[in-house]
């Protein structure tokens, strides 16, 4: 009977099996080949655009404060990743760009990368806030550039925050570049850093990238199918709640409001201050990334990496955020023991695959995908602005002289 009984439920099962091992199969075809499929229609839109490569020479009078950048990022924030059609069949995806402060040699240049077709408008909003400025279409400095370990060291990196995203770094304001001083009083957080690519030495380069996109919900919200959520505005909630003991379901207080503030120190009421204005403005999801190579002979591994890290302790505060190396990427052993990375094998591959992602401007998305930070626009604008007179570099490429108004004949 048992036996029978076995025979008899084995053959249902299995009749139910054969009636279902289309959907069966079409469900785990859709999982494996889903990504796949997405990679490619993205892959595919990528190549398909046309970029531009833009370089940015300053006046030599230029008095204009971070804000004037900030008013510029707002202007390339655009949220718009098209309708679910256009993303999964055509590839279609939210516009990126990549703000980069190069030295080649000593010569220091700001750049920006930006689709082609977005050209005009990024151009536009950099000589609305910029009319001395002289924008020009130049060839990609990274094109001619390749990796030969017999005659070259490269060295790679990225940055990621030391705490979580809802807290701000050290902004232009907290500068005070916000009331517009008089040059001689001006303390510029990007001014140590410009004054270190500067003094980059011959058959060196050190290149800065930041690649950065509108910052938007992208997480699906627990429960739902659609839905989507913030979790970096929801961080920044639960952040607050925490420090002043506020019921995160209610949003009321355990605590009366006198014995809430009266428990708050300076320093508490200061960080609930900083993360509400962060999360207030207009944020962009951003990577960091690095590159010094110089010939064999030259390379200073302290000197040069060491500076490079010490550009971004400017921007750093003790009480809030801060930028520190991410370990877990590109962490290409430089100099190490034989047994560690025979004939430095595993240093040159790394070295190769962080150079390909700069040169693709990769960072969102295969086959580079990064660990991106969250900036809102005032953040970005400290760490990427044109610096005035403060800024004494010889290198610093400046226009000899100076532009009354915006060109009329911008591209169309």
């Amino acid at each position: 009977m048992i036996t029978l009984f076995n025979s008899a439920v084995y053959s249902d099962v299995l009749q139910v099996l054969i009636a279902f091992s289309p959907i069966i199969l079409a469900f785990v075809l859709l999982v494996i080949f889903w990504p796949l499929w997405v990679n490619y229609v993205r892959s595919k839109f990528f190549f398909s655009l046309k970029y531009a490569f833009l370089e940015i020479k300053l006046p030599r009078d230029l008095m204009k404060s971070p804000l004037a950048m900030e008013l510029f990022l707002n202007s390339i924030h655009n949220t718009s990743d098209g309708s679910n059609f256009a993303q999964y069949w055509k590839g279609e995806k939210r516009p990126s760009y990549s703000l980069e402060i190069i030295s080649i040699e000593g010569v220091v240049k700001f750049m920006m990368w930006t689709e082609d077709r977005r050209k005009a408008g990024v151009m536009g909003a950099l000589y609305s806030q910029f009319p001395g400025i002289e924008v020009k279409e130049v060839e990609d400095y990274t094109k001619n550039f390749i990796y030969d370990p017999k005659t070259t060291k490269l060295w790679g990196g990225e940055f990621k925050f030391t705490k979580e995203n809802p807290y701000p770094i050290k902004t232009y304001i907290d500068y005070g570049l916000d009331k517009d001083p008089k040059e001689e009083f001006k303390v510029d957080p990007i001014t140590p850093m410009i004054e270190f690519l500067g003094n980059v030495g011959k058959d060196q380069q050190i290149w800065f990238q930041f690649i950065v996109r509108a910052h938007v919900k992208d997480q699906i919200k627990p429960g739902t199918i659609f839905k989507k959520n913030d979790n970096y505005k929801d961080e920044a909630n639960k952040i607050i709640n925490e420090i002043m003991i506020r019921d995160p379901k209610t949003k009321k207080n355990v605590e009366t409001d006198e014995t809430m503030l009266a428990g708050l120190s300076d320093g508490e009421k200061e960080t609930i201050k900083s993360i509400e204005r962060k999360v207030s403005k207009l944020a962009f999801d951003v990577g960091i990334r690095t590159i010094y190579a110089a010939k064999k002979e030259l390379f200073d591994k302290p000197n040069s990496i060491g500076g490079i890290i010490s550009s971004f302790k400017h921007f750093n505060s003790e009480n809030h955020n801060g930028f520190k190396p991410n370990g877990d990427k590109w962490s290409a052993k430089l100099v190490g023991s034989p047994w560690e990375d025979y004939k430095n094998i595993r240093a040159n591959r790394l070295a190769r695959l962080v150079l390909e992602a700069y040169k693709r401007r990769c960072f969102f998305y295969d086959p580079f995908p990064g660990e991106p930070i969250v900036l809102n626009t005032e953040e970005l604008a400290t760490m990427y602005h044109f610096p005035g007179q403060v800024a004494i570099t010889p290198g610093l490429a400046r226009v000899p002289s100076k532009k009354g108004e915006a060109p009329s004949n911008l591209p169309i």
